[in-house]
Formats: C-alpha cells, sequence, structure tokens
C-alpha cells in the first residue's frame, strides 16, 4: 500500500509540475486601435513547431492585412512607432519568400470579413516564450501590430504592408 501511495503521489507532484510549465508558458496581448481602444485579443502559447498566436480582433477594415511581432513592448497610437522594427535578433531581411529571410517576428497575413472581424491562430516558428536571444520577453518586450495592407512576403523590411492600424503589448 505504501509504495502505491508514493508512486501516486509521485504521479500528482509530475503532473502539477508540468501543468505548471504550460501555464508559465503562455502570453497575452490586448490589440489595441489607433483612438486608444480594445478592438480584441491575441493568445499565445508555446508549441513544437513555436509559438501559436489565437486572435481575435474587430473594428479593422475589410480585407487582408500584415500581422508582425515588433521589437518594442510599447504601442503608442496613433501610428504605433513606438513598436519599433519588426523582431528580428538573428538579422535576416523581411519575409518567408526572401532568400535572406524572414525576420523572427514575421507571421503569416489575416483576413478581416466584411464586418471588420477576424478570428485566426498562426505559429511563429522563429520565436519563444522561454528563454534565449528569440524569446519574446526580451528586456523592452515586444508588441504584436497590425498593418493596413497585406504583406507580400519578400520586400524588406516590412513587405510593403503599409501604415500600422493596430497594437498590443505581448505580456505573461
Amino acid at each position: 500500500m505504501r509504495f502505491q501511495s508514493s508512486v501516486v503521489l509521485g504521479l500528482l507532484l509530475c503532473a502539477t509540475t508540468a501543468f505548471g510549465q504550460g501555464a508559465m508558458q503562455s502570453a497575452h496581448a490586448d490589440i489595441m486601435n489607433a483612438q486608444g481602444q480594445k478592438i480584441g485579443t491575441a493568445t499565445l502559447a508555446q508549441s513544437p513547431g513555436g509559438v501559436r498566436i489565437d486572435l481575435d480582433v474587430t473594428q479593422l477594415p475589410p480585407g487582408v492585412h500584415g500581422m508582425h511581432i515588433h521589437s518594442a513592448g510599447k504601442c503608442e497610437g496613433p501610428d504605433f512607432k513606438t513598436a519599433g522594427t519588426h523582431f528580428n535578433p538573428d538579422l535576416k531581411k523581411h519575409g518567408k519568400d526572401n532568400p535572406d529571410g524572414p525576420h523572427a517576428g514575421d507571421l503569416m497575413n489575416i483576413t478581416a470579413g466584411a464586418d471588420g472581424s477576424a478570428r485566426t491562430s498562426v505559429v511563429a516558428p522563429n520565436v519563444s516564450l522561454g528563454g534565449g536571444t528569440n524569446s519574446l520577453f526580451h528586456d523592452g518586450g515586444t508588441a504584436i501590430v497590425i498593418h493596413e495592407k497585406e504583406d507580400d512576403y519578400k520586400t524588406d523590411p516590412s513587405g510593403n504592408s503599409g501604415g500600422r492600424i493596430a497594437c498590443g503589448v505581448i505580456e505573461k
């Protein structure tokens, strides 16, 4: 009986530790428009292929928009230039289709419907919620930025994706 109790206790301890580690490797961002109004959220979770970002936003212009992780955790409107450049610790060029790319913060485009809403999941394969140079929690933080136009996935430095129309600071 004592052996069974020890095994059960050990399994519970392992499960609690694993659950705690999973909970620590998640993050979120409140997405704000240029007027400072919250228009959605992004939930980030460490996954085997990188960081999964679940996005749920409204009030975007209908159509395709570039979305990137930027190198500074600041989102001051109306132009969100305080978010800095694309997160790029490996000093690459912009875009998945660029032979010298991509930036770690380059993401796939999102599409807002006729009602201005977008609900999607994308994976950022070159970033981490843990430690290291590709961590989204480096000094100064990071932000998710949505651009006015579609990213062409190749033109440096931002894929011709136009101005910044929404932004959210990534937080634990």
